[in-house]
């Protein structure tokens, strides 16, 4: 990989690009500051050792790993910085708000009386699709062992044709 080339912000920017598929907060999330987070992505994702070493990150990971990473983000993930927004009594700087990990949040809405709503994602259909896609990966391979086996049992076997 071409990690010997990028600094550490920049490899941090890499994987949590190809995790969050969002330039400007995995600049955030890489530690780059909220007013300059799009410009810093956007040298990221210009420089040719950055590009490279997001493309063989993404190879890493299958788009079933990638999958299963959001469904558990989803179903363990802190919901904290939603409840603080939520009882904030004034609404934060953007700054701020930046910062804060809101991946489990769905919706938000203002009532007319200035109150706010927030709604997370159901955590138990997150656990519920996690365990479908573990199920399905575990008859994959499976299947693929059994297919492996009678393969290999075909051909070690001693048949006369007669």
């Amino acid at each position: 990989m071409a990690e010997k080339n990028i600094d550490k912000r920049r490899y941090n920017f890499c994987c949590q690009y190809v995790v969050l598929g969002n330039p400007e907060e995995a600049a955030v999330k890489a530690g780059y500051p909220q007013s300059t987070a799009l410009k810093n992505a956007a040298d990221c994702l210009n420089d040719t050792d950055c590009r490279e070493m997001i493309a063989a990150v993404t190879r890493a990971f299958s788009d079933a790993s990638t999958v299963r990473a959001g469904l558990k983000r989803l179903a363990f993930g802190s919901c904290r910085d939603a409840v603080t927004l939520a009882f904030a009594e004034e609404l934060p700087p953007a700054e701020i708000i930046g910062k804060l990990d809101l991946f489990n949040v769905s919706e938000i809405k203002r009532d007319k009386g200035g109150g706010v709503e927030i709604k997370l994602f159901d955590r138990l259909k997150a656990l519920e699709k996690l365990y479908e896609l573990e199920m399905a990966q575990d008859g994959r391979n499976t299947a693929a062992g059994l297919i492996e086996a009678l393969s290999a049992s075909n051909s070690d076997s001693d048949y006369e044709n007669y």
